[in-house]
């Protein structure tokens, strides 16, 4: 089985590393620890690094549990909800665990929800956690 993990460094997607290792290891799963950049290829250096610092702190928690992972910093220039569906569908992902922040309805409207884009448009399974 193959489990995508939405992480962008926030303490709700920390929850959903440790969520991740709990169901990999129940269902002998392969995890796949994606980042999205929004911005593309013009980010600079500086903080393309510091995502892949991030991405590496993240799969050290899956080394540890002995669970096998693959990490992954997409800079396509799309807007996050669109890069990771777009992920999860080129890489035949079974399902996907997201963190989910608390937002009133204009901040939803005003600035978009990655979570709600994905649980809309994924193309498998969509477990959030908050």
């Amino acid at each position: 089985m193959k489990i995508m993990v939405a992480f962008d460094g926030t303490n709700v997607s920390n929850e959903a590393l440790k969520l991740g290792i709990q169901y990999a290891l129940a269902l002998n799963a392969k995890v796949y620890l994606v980042m999205s950049m929004v911005g593309g290829p013009e980010v600079p250096r500086e903080e393309f690094v510091h995502h892949e610092h991030m991405l590496d702190f993240a799969q050290a928690q899956f080394m540890e549990a002995k669970v096998p992972s693959e990490t992954h910093l997409s800079v396509r220039g799309l807007e996050a909800g669109e890069d990771l569906v777009q992920f999860a569908t080129e890489n035949d992902i079974e399902l996907i665990i997201i963190g989910i922040r608390r937002r009133s309805k204009v901040g939803k409207l005003v600035f978009g929800s990655t979570a709600q884009y994905v649980v809309l448009k994924a193309p498998c399974p969509v477990l959030s956690v908050k």
